[in-house]
């Protein structure tokens, strides 16, 4: 399979390029500089181009059995002068790459949307039908897979583009560049004595379970389909105590009600939004879905969350 790829050099993106090439997969990789190109794996072809350019990536589409659409923003605690860039590469980029990919005939394609919008589940763990109707969104993150997904992929899905929709949960795992890395280097080391929101609560996805799965959904999803590449769910407080059990690390003892977060990104909504948004998502918001459907039609099954962070603590310490 000759696979094409955006957001190769990112957290997920990575971890897919290693899984396409120990399958024996061709890969080309669209990065946005030369210098990035130097963070793929040798045997990768490497083509500099911009997602929002169709004119400096769609002449290498043809040829290619499939494209991989991952390039995107993922940035919870968006500055207002931000907003619009990342509305340009989350929406507009998604919406370029995913119709120059069907017009270039390409037999298959795959985007990585995020179980995100879904919204907030409200402790229940949804399926694929889940169709929530969103006026208000805990983060521009949120705000822009929703319309790149339901606003862009969606309809090109129902146009009859090749189209497999992947939606994996909260991503953890080696070689995380997020804040959530941060956070977990001082757990191991003893420094997380405080936390926010023991009851808010994901689905957690480890890095090369999501990689497995989008291969799969390129490999026997059908298309027109969405599944879910979440991984079990769990709150924030059993989250972090796992990863106390797999660092041998104490886990946080404090917690500050989810409450307080919502009443804080109330408070600082105009004066400092961009860390408003970063307690909205800390406000008891529960982000919860489950994975049936990709176990039956894709054999695709995540490992626990007491595995996963058993690897990742070890990537994290070596």
């Amino acid at each position: 399979m000759k696979a094409f790829v955006t957001g190769g050099t990112g957290f997920i993106g990575s971890s897919l390029i290693r899984e396409l090439l120990a399958h024996g997969h061709t890969v080309t990789a669209l990065v946005r500089t030369f210098e990035r190109a130097r963070q793929l794996p040798r045997g990768v072809r490497a083509l500099p181009a911009d997602i929002t350019k169709p004119g400096s990536f769609t002449h290498a589409l043809r040829g290619h059995d499939i494209v991989f659409h991952l390039a995107g923003v993922v940035q919870i605690g968006v500055k207002p002068k931000d907003r619009a860039r990342v509305q340009r590469i989350n929406v507009d980029g998604a919406r370029t790459v995913l119709e120059a990919a069907w017009e270039a005939r390409v037999p298959k394609i795959v985007y990585a949307s995020s179980n995100v919008v879904y919204g907030d589940t409200h402790g229940a763990v949804v399926d694929e039908n889940h169709r929530p109707a969103l006026t208000e969104f805990e983060s521009h993150y949120q705000r822009t897979k929703h319309v790149a997904h339901c606003g862009v992929a969606a309809p090109l899905q129902q146009r009859g583009a090749p189209l497999v929709i992947a939606m994996p949960g909260a991503v953890y795992g080696p070689g995380d560049l997020s804040p959530m890395r941060r956070v977990l280097r001082r757990l191991a080391r003893g420094r997380l004595p405080v936390m926010i929101g023991p009851d808010n609560a994901r689905s957690w996805t480890y890095v090369e379970d999501a990689a497995t799965g989008l291969r799969l959904c390129a490999e026997r999803g059908r298309n027109g389909e969405t599944y879910n590449l979440t991984g079990p769910a769990h709150t924030f407080r059993e989250f972090f105590e796992a990863c106390a059990a797999a660092s041998g690390a104490r886990a946080p003892w404090v917690w500050v009600p989810s409450a307080w977060a919502r009443v804080g990104a109330r408070l600082l909504g105009r004066p400092l939004p961009a860390l408003a948004e970063r307690l909205r998502v800390l406000g008891g918001v529960t982000y919860l879905a489950r994975a049936d459907k990709a176990a039956n039609e894709l054999g695709w099954h995540p490992r626990s969350l007491a595995e996963g962070l058993r690897a990742m603590f070890a990537a994290l310490t070596n």
